[in-house]
C-alpha cells in the first residue's frame, strides 16, 4: 500500500518507510511524494524474491509498480520492454464529443531521478511474454534450492 508521507515516520529503520516515487505537476508547480506505509499489519517479506511479468502492452500504472520495485532492487522483471507511459495526464473536453488528453505532471523515481516515459522499462530477463511465467518459475525454483 502507498500513501502520502507522514510528517514523522513511526519506525526506527529506514527499510520500514520508503520513498517510492513522486509527481511534479506543471499546472500547480508542486511536487507530491508517495511513500510506503511505516506500519503494516502482519509480517513483511523483504527477504523473498518477487517476479514481475512485463510485455509490450504493459502500460502506465503497471509500469510504475514495475519501475519502482526494479529501481529499489525489490523485484526481477521478466518478459518484454514495456510500452512507456509515465506522465500522469487528464482528459479535457473540447466539445461534448471530443476530448484531448494532456500530460500535466512528470513522474520521478527517487532512486533513478527519471522515469520510463517514451522508452518503456527494460526487463532484467528479456524473453517473450509467453515465456515469462516458465522462466520466472525456473528462477524461483533455483533461488529456493540454492538458498
Amino acid at each position: 500500500m502507498i500513501s502520502r508521507a507522514p510528517r514523522r515516520a513511526t519506525s526506527s529503520t529506514a527499510r520500514d518507510h520508503l520513498h517510492r516515487s513522486q509527481d511534479t505537476t506543471r499546472v500547480k508547480d508542486a511536487t507530491r511524494q508517495y511513500w510506503t506505509l511505516a506500519h503494516v499489519d502482519g509480517r513483511r517479506y523483504l527477504d523473498r524474491p518477487v517476479y514481475i511479468f512485463t510485455s509490450g502492452t504493459t502500460f502506465s500504472g503497471a509500469e510504475e509498480i514495475a519501475y519502482n520495485l526494479k529501481a529499489q532492487k525489490r523485484a526481477t522483471l521478466i518478459g518484454e520492454t514495456t510500452l512507456g507511459g509515465a506522465h500522469p495526464s487528464e482528459w479535457y473536453p473540447l466539445t461534448p464529443h471530443i476530448t484531448v488528453t494532456i500530460p500535466n505532471a512528470r513522474s520521478i523515481n527517487p532512486v533513478t531521478g527519471t522515469n520510463w516515459e517514451g522508452v518503456g522499462i527494460e526487463p532484467d530477463v528479456a524473453v517473450s511474454a509467453d515465456e515469462a511465467f516458465d522462466v520466472a518459475y525456473r528462477h524461483a525454483r533455483d533461488e529456493v534450492s540454492s538458498g
